[in-house]
């Protein structure tokens, strides 16, 4: 008797996308049909969390399935160390395809030198050497972790060597917006030999938009990493056996800055019929010191505007932002439909599960606020997660029940019937999917740590929070004050309970929980050799 064939999965990702900026999700004025239609034949979560709200750390949780304390990667400019295994290896072993096409951003891919404040020795110490200099021994400067740096892309025929983290076909993207890099850029070249007259701020088209980083891209739509993406991923699917199941990981550089959608996905949507931040119209709100001093930093004008963390924004700025944020998903969304035609014409759709995420959120004028950072808000912490599977008898789910980027793989390995490793820390989402089970979780933890210092917080940010699905606590390293805010009296989290005493219990219910966490996400790997 022949063996069904397994599933296939197409894992779609997009960059610093928050959860209320998608149709189904409710976004009053953007149009994604391609992306509601996954969410209309399959489960939307409505109570998703990212492990870490920033690239790298996040990136590596989904991979790994396990919190950046664990795995190593806890903030931006650490890879993520090969000794890691990952669930696309499990799946690549079980007989799987696998292929990436799009950011991987599981290594550095900026080439920049690191920026963590370290204290001097003392005078006439004994300095130790590099090899001695950390508490674990590690190889992350060798050349196998510089697949995505400037340098590695500079050579002659560079190419990513394979398996390349599990996958097997790798069409890599490096950096955001139209200053890109990888496979891309060869790519880009061979299709318009003068393109460097096409790139960046300085080759940018006029407009009037005063927001930081919106640049008006002078790069054609048919030349923009998102239809280079999206016709990669067409030809992945082409080229699949029907035999062979395969996972593919579709991941768009966008909607993170700069904001450049390219042509007529430029003003697409206009920023005057974007929703006001309450922010801007709540005078009673006292904001919290972390926040107070970015604001600060940006009247004073030393702001990194053109950088990667969190900045004050004015109103104007943050309704241009996400005007042209919507500009970018919904190139996006056309994209998404162009996977969905590929995925018809090769006769693959009802044998395909296909999942839908973001790395992390963005702020969006949301507190006064752009970009992320240490600032743990909702909009950062939230991030759109669909199952869309055309085995599940139920269709267009909406369910509340908590889940974590950490639960994606252990999710994906249990519709494979192919048994985790040992250390990985998610739970599968399966019953939940399938409108077999309420919830899986009673809480979500996130963890952010980064090299810069903030100005608000004395030295380089580290944050653990705990949410219930209603209320949020974060504590702050090296502060003595933290955040506990309930989501369900004050979504938009303008009321900061900490030192509330009628709010005691709950205070230290959470922080118990908070302990629990941290217990429970110690690493369990390596396993025992022996009785001792």
């Amino acid at each position: 008797m022949t063996q069904k064939k397994k599933p296939n999965f197409i894992l779609i990702m997009t960059d610093q996308h928050r959860a209320d900026h998608l149709g189904c999700y409710g976004h009053p004025v953007l149009r994604t049909p391609h992306i509601d239609s996954l969410a209309e034949q399959g489960a939307l979560f409505d109570e998703f969390y990212v492990a870490s709200p920033v690239c790298m750390p996040n990136r590596a949780s989904l991979m790994t399935g396990r919190m950046p304390s664990v795995h190593g990667v806890r903030a931006n400019g650490i890879p993520l160390s090969m000794q890691q295994v990952t669930f696309v290896e499990l799946l690549r072993e079980a007989g799987y395809a696998t292929g990436l096409v799009g950011k991987s951003h599981l290594q550095n891919f900026v080439g920049a030198p690191v920026v963590l404040e370290q204290s001097a020795p003392p005078e006439n110490y004994h300095m130790p050497p590099e090899n001695l200099s950390q508490a674990v021994r590690e190889h992350l400067t060798a050349e196998c972790y510089r697949n995505e740096e400037p340098d590695f892309w500079s050579k002659e025929n560079p190419r990513v060597q394979t398996p390349f983290y599990g996958f097997d076909h790798v069409d890599l993207v490096t950096g955001h917006g139209d200053g890109v890099g990888g496979d891309f850029k060869q790519w880009l070249l061979e299709r318009e030999p003068e393109a460097a007259s096409l790139l960046g701020p300085d080759n940018q088209l006029p407009h009037d938009y005063v927001c930081p980083q919106a640049v008006r891209t002078a790069l054609p739509e048919a030349l923009y990493p998102t239809s280079y993406i999206a016709e990669r991923a067409e030809a992945f699917i082409k080229q699949q056996a029907a035999e062979q199941p395969f996972f593919l990981m579709v991941s768009f550089p966008d909607p993170h800055h700069p904001f450049n959608p390219p042509g007529r996905y430029w003003d697409m949507y206009r920023p005057e019929d974007m929703q006001v931040p309450e922010a801007f119209e709540n005078e009673d709100w006292v904001p919290p010191p972390h926040v107070e001093a970015l604001y600060k930093v940006r009247d004073s004008g030393n702001a990194l505007l053109n950088g990667m963390n969190t900045i004050g924004v004015s109103k104007q700025e943050a309704l241009e932002a996400r005007a042209l944020t919507c500009g970018m998903i919904s190139m996006i969304d056309d994209a998404v439909g162009r996977l969905l035609k590929a995925l018809d014409d090769a006769g693959e759709r009802e044998n395909t599960v296909i999942l839908f995420t973001s790395d992390h959120g963005d702020h969006l004028g949301d507190h006064r606020l752009l970009l992320k950072g240490a600032e743990q808000y909702r909009d950062i912490l939230r991030v759109p997660f669909i199952w869309s599977d055309p085995a599940n008898k139920s269709k267009g789910l909406r369910t509340h029940a908590l889940g974590s980027t950490i639960d994606i793989p252990s999710t994906i390995l249990d519709r494979a019937e192919i048994v985790p490793f040992a250390g990985m820390q998610g739970r599968s989402l399966l019953s939940v999917a399938q409108g077999e089970k309420h919830k899986e979780r009673d809480t979500v933890f996130i963890q952010y740590d980064h090299q810069r210092t903030h100005p608000g917080l004395g030295g380089p940010p580290r944050v653990h929070t705990i949410f219930d699905g209603r209320w949020r606590l974060s504590v702050f390293h090296g502060v003595e004050w933290g955040e506990l805010y309930d989501l369900q009296a004050d979504p938009g989290e303008f009321t900061n309970e900490w030192h509330n005493p009628e709010h005691l219990e709950v205070r230290c219910r959470l922080m118990e929980k908070l302990a629990r966490a941290e217990i429970e996400h110690i690493d369990r790997v390596p396993l025992p050799t022996s009785l001792a």
